[in-house]
């Protein structure tokens, strides 16, 4: 079987792809599989499972069943921290916050899940995670010192980092309910420095919101507050632009 990274790397190749992010605190169980069923339908890629607040193990692996009941679309955790790990997920994101002024976060939390990931057989996937202002709940659980949305040079070189340290991906956000995406500009100066895969997540709301930042570069979409706010008819217009972009 592919691994999710080599089927997400096939997936790009044809063109941008979505995520849709559930927090399991906020979606919890049945909810958790109807909104994946919905998601799959609508043509997203994977789901992306985690929250800043209130994840448990229990609460993780019982959403993560639920989606594996109602979707086939993969199952891949967000980390809040090592209380994110299930074992009914397909992959994890393993992931450095590079702009955290806390060591933990860099890289100690991974030190300490690291063992466990490996005893559960997950698929863990590089990625190196940019927290753009204003940043919102994650920067603050994150510790985080957010970029600013006119310093292109200094996210550019937490990126390119990244990518010198091997990791796969780049996930830039300006947080979960921001009041805007991470700025065009920014994301069209990281993607002419990289040859990695850009994520942009945070703020995304419309498919205006979803044409500006392809425009720009990005090549995967993150959603997951908007959806948690309008429901399942949200992704319809936000999904359906990253397919049109796709070619269907």
């Amino acid at each position: 079987m592919k691994s999710v990274a080599d089927r997400m790397a096939e997936s790009l190749a044809k063109g941008p792809i979505h995520f849709t992010l559930i927090d399991p605190d906020k979606t919890r169980g049945k909810s958790a599989g109807e909104l994946a069923r919905e998601a799959e339908r609508l043509g997203s890629f994977a789901i992306l499972m985690g929250g800043s607040t209130g994840i448990t193990p229990e609460i993780m692996t019982e959403a993560a069943r639920s989606v594996h009941q109602e979707s086939s679309l993969p199952v891949i955790i967000f980390p809040q921290g090592p209380e994110s790990i299930t074992g009914e997920a397909d992959a994890l994101l393993f992931m450095s916050l590079l702009n955290s002024r806390s060591v933990a976060h860099v890289i100690r939390m991974q030190a300490r899940a690291s063992g466990y990931i490996k005893k559960l057989g997950l698929e863990p996937i590089p990625v190196g995670y940019l927290i753009v202002a204003p940043g919102m709940k994650v920067g603050e659980v994150g510790e985080a010192d957010c970029i600013e949305r006119s310093d292109l040079a200094g996210a550019t070189g937490y990126a390119l980092a990244a990518q010198y340290l091997g990791m796969k991906l780049l996930y830039a956000e300006a947080g979960s309910g921001a009041p805007s995406p991470v700025p065009p500009p920014m994301i069209r100066e990281l993607k002419s420095n990289l040859s990695i895969p850009l994520l942009v997540g945070g703020g995304i709301r419309t498919a205006a919101d979803v044409a500006s930042v392809l425009d720009a570069g990005a090549d995967a979409i993150v959603t997951g507050t908007i959806v948690e706010k309008d429901g399942k008819a949200a992704l319809g217009p936000i999904v359906g632009e990253v397919r049109r972009r796709r070619g269907g």
